[in-house]
């Protein structure tokens, strides 16, 4: 969360968007945009090359997905970004489950790991893969999940991590070298 604004106002708005202000969403986003484009741009880095997304349709969709949301207690800026990370992650799997649909199982979606913080020295797993493997993780392990959503997803790091999950950096870097490990397994099982 490289050039964050103020977290005072945008909490503000964060708040009244969550008491059902619509407005406020709209008043916000001019403040968010370039952090939530940053986000896009880097869990698109790690797609396939040939994808159809770009980082602004991206955060457009997040977008109308995140006022959906409205009613979330919101605590802060760094929560309201690492739901962002999780939605744009849903767009990315259900547009990579559309694409493989459309192809019919001919092309499959390629997402590169090892570009995540040296995540992963194999080459690529599948995206929809990791999703199966991320669901199987954090039906077990949610904030071990939540710390791979973030890194991976949302680009952020070890102490952008730590903040929005309010837990200390020795945690994540803990939860981080498990996560990595137990995907890598899950992943090589499939």
């Amino acid at each position: 969360m490289h050039a964050m604004q103020p977290y005072g106002e945008i909490t503000g708005f964060l708040i009244q968007w969550g008491k059902g202000d619509s407005a406020a969403l709209d008043e916000m986003m001019p403040l968010v945009y370039d952090e939530l484009r940053r986000l896009a741009a880097s869990c698109l880095r790690r797609e396939r090359r040939d994808h159809t997304l770009e980082p602004t349709a991206l955060v457009h969709e997040a977008y109308l997905r995140l006022v959906d949301q409205r009613s979330a207690d919101w605590k802060g800026l760094a929560q309201f970004y690492g739901i962002a990370a999780r939605v744009m992650r849903n767009i990315l799997v259900d547009h990579a489950r559309k694409h493989t649909a459309a192809k019919r199982g001919g092309m499959t979606i390629r997402l590169s790991l090892s570009e995540a913080d040296r995540f992963d020295s194999e080459a690529d797993v599948e995206l929809i893969s990791l999703d199966l493997a991320l669901k199987e993780l954090e039906a077990i392990k949610p904030q071990h999940s939540r710390v791979i959503e973030l890194r991976f997803f949302g680009g952020l790091s070890i102490a952008e991590t730590a903040a929005v999950l309010g837990i200390s950096h020795a945690t994540v870097e803990r939860d981080w070298t498990f996560a990595r490990a137990w995907l890598r397994r899950e992943i090589a099982r499939n």
